[in-house]
């Protein structure tokens, strides 16, 4: 267990220097990527991809895998849309119909994978055309048409202050807006989950061995549903302030992020086949990424249309590196067990 320790210790203090080597570079490249208003902005416009990647570590570190949480950002925004423009329901009990959809989303495909024993990937797979395609049936609900989106949320005061719904998205704490006020109390929130509380510890258990967990008296299959509907969770919150950021509900909203997310958690140095991971590695993946795609159009030029390009290398290079370092690994253990029983 010390030695996973000083693993992922190592890995968060190499993410950290990257993090401070993209400030370093787009810093000196173009000054005003150093403007903490537009830093702030950038991570903002990022934060449904952050809020989600927390998430989505609970699910990975137990050997699972969350593709179909981007559809359910948009199925979230369209409830809400649907139900507050043209049902005339309060917008926070549309809010709250959402989530509860979410969590039942999660909850099938989190049946699925614990109870059926369906692989996690092709499950959510199926999810996320199913949960897309559910939405665009929703949008077809309204008066508005689905290209167009839901706007004209419960918006200012005649002061030109927000409140109410678009409080959530545009609205600030402190100086601090709210969305990242909320970002900082969900990881809060995650590391004490993971880090401490028994929940956590299960998660860990079942990733590393799932059926030596059951032996051991852990409803592993419960805990494993668990992580989907939290997963799903997390998407409809940031599906909500997506929609409150933009003032505008549709259907494919957050359609682009499933590749983000996955790089997020992986790159933070959960591994794929479970039983590693760390929140904290998670939020310092989540910046990089953020940075990236903020500093590389304004510092570089590169097209907005092209940033999921180096996402993606990323993503490959990371698990690539982690493949090689892990047959060497095992190489090396090899070596060290016929030493042993030559001698």
């Amino acid at each position: 267990m010390k030695t996973v320790k000083k693993t992922v210790a190592r890995w968060e203090t190499f993410l950290v220097i990257f993090l401070i080597l993209e400030f370093v570079v787009f810093g000196a490249t173009n000054p005003k990527f150093l403007r903490p208003a537009s830093i702030m902005t950038s991570l903002v416009n990022y934060i449904s991809v952050c809020i989600i990647s927390l998430f989505v570590t609970l699910v990975m570190i137990t050997g699972g895998i969350d593709i179909q949480v981007a559809s359910i950002i948009g199925l979230t925004s369209i409830i809400e849309g649907v139900l507050w423009s043209d049902a005339g329901v309060n917008i926070w009990v549309a809010v709250g119909c959402a989530v509860v959809v979410a969590a039942l989303c999660g909850a099938l495909s989190g049946f699925f994978v614990a109870y059926c024993g369906v692989q996690p990937m092709v499950i959510t797979l199926g999810g996320s055309f199913l949960y897309s395609g559910l939405a665009l049936l929703i949008s077809g609900l309204s008066a508005t048409p689905a290209y167009q989106g839901i706007s004209g949320f419960p918006d200012k005061t005649e002061a030109g202050a927000f409140v109410d719904f678009r409080f959530l998205g545009k609205g600030d704490i402190f100086g601090i807006p709210t969305q990242i006020v909320i970002y900082v109390l969900l990881i809060i929130l995650c590391v004490w989950i993971l880090h401490r509380t028994k929940y956590g510890e299960r998660l860990y258990l079942i990733g590393v061995n799932a059926q030596a967990a059951e032996y051991s008296g852990i409803n592993t299959r419960a805990v494993i549903m668990s992580t989907y509907v939290l997963s799903a969770v997390s998407a409809a919150i940031a599906g909500t302030l997506l929609t409150s950021n933009v003032n505008s509900a549709k259907y494919n909203v957050g359609s682009g992020y499933t590749l983000a997310i996955i790089t997020a958690v992986v790159l933070g140095g959960t591994l794929n086949t479970g039983g590693k991971g760390s929140i904290l590695g998670t939020v310092l993946a989540s910046l990089i990424i953020c940075i990236l795609r903020y500093g590389l159009p304004l510092c570089f030029n590169v097209s907005t249309q092209n940033l999921d390009l180096p996402v993606g290398i990323i993503l490959v290079l990371v698990v690539l590196g982690r493949e090689i370092a892990s047959r060497r690994l095992i190489s090396g253990l090899i070596r060290k067990l016929k030493r042993r029983s030559a001698s």
